[in-house]
């Protein structure tokens, strides 16, 4: 893969810019899009010239909605990877192993799977204008590892649960306030505030930085293999009528009906 199509991939004084470039689908990942942000994700760790890493969606809009549920309507899955599988756990895997403090610039909605990326970002600088909040129980999907377990340690039980449960969409504000972001600044300034902590932590020692963040994610680990159990989960339920129910109301713009489905 030699030129990416669903991403953008830049270096600028020793600040590597990853940005999602899907706007007219807010940023939503397909399995393509996973393959390309992990290889960027992978050119960055490798590079001399690469100190910090920031995470970006293209437009104002989005950040990143997620998954793309138009795809999974459409064809049933998330499209064709170079793999043959949909790698988004290898991405998580990258985010958090890159051995470089990786920043999240959240530009507009972080939602559902956007959501866990932001998460899973050492540090997330967000605009004025963020929306955060997850999706999974509204179109029959979840994630039971890193982006309900570990949110849960960023946050606390209670407003994890909240998260997840209730389907909150959180401002920027609240985010702040709930410890789910380290700033907000008004969104004309947030290329130039994640410029200013890249700057800072790039006068640091790169050893240092890394041994740190590898040390905070030993703490955490074990919900990478919680996660990939419940992955394993997950796609045995997106075949069930429940799932589709939840996905197909989606597509329909419409109210899904789950009642049939409890008390199982």
């Amino acid at each position: 893969m030699t030129e990416f199509s669903d991403i953008t991939y830049e270096v600028d004084n020793g600040l590597a810019w990853i940005t999602i470039n899907r706007p007219e689908r807010y940023n939503a990942f397909r399995a393509q899009t996973v393959d390309e942000l992990v290889l960027a994700f992978k050119k960055a760790w490798a590079s001399s010239e690469v100190g910090v890493i920031a995470l970006t969606g293209a437009g104002d809009k989005a950040f990143c909605a997620g998954g793309d549920q138009k795809q999974r309507m459409e064809t049933g899955d998330y499209g064709p990877s170079q793999s043959g599988l949909f790698e988004v756990e290898a991405l998580h895997r990258v985010i958090r192993d890159a051995p470089k403090p990786v920043i999240a610039a959240v530009n507009g909605l972080a939602i559902g799977g956007g959501h866990v990326l932001h998460v899973l970002c050492d540090l997330t600088i967000a605009a004025d204008t963020a929306q955060f909040g997850q999706n999974g129980p509204r179109v029959g999907s979840f994630d039971a590892g890193l982006g309900s377990g570990y949110l849960a340690r960023v946050v606390g039980e209670k407003r994890a649960r909240e998260i997840w449960f209730m389907l909150r969409r959180l401002s920027a504000e609240e985010a702040l306030d709930w410890g789910l972001v380290n700033r907000v600044v008004p969104a004309a300034e947030l290329r130039n505030e994640v410029r200013a902590w890249a700057d800072q932590m790039l006068d640091f020692s790169p050893t240092a930085l890394k041994v740190l963040k590898q040390s905070m994610n030993t703490d955490t680990e074990h919900f990478v293999s919680i996660g990939t159990m419940a992955y394993s989960t997950l796609e045995i339920f997106g075949d069930t009528p429940e799932a589709q129910e939840g996905i197909t109301a989606f597509n329909e713009k419409r109210k899904p009906d789950f009642s049939k489905y409890r008390g199982k």
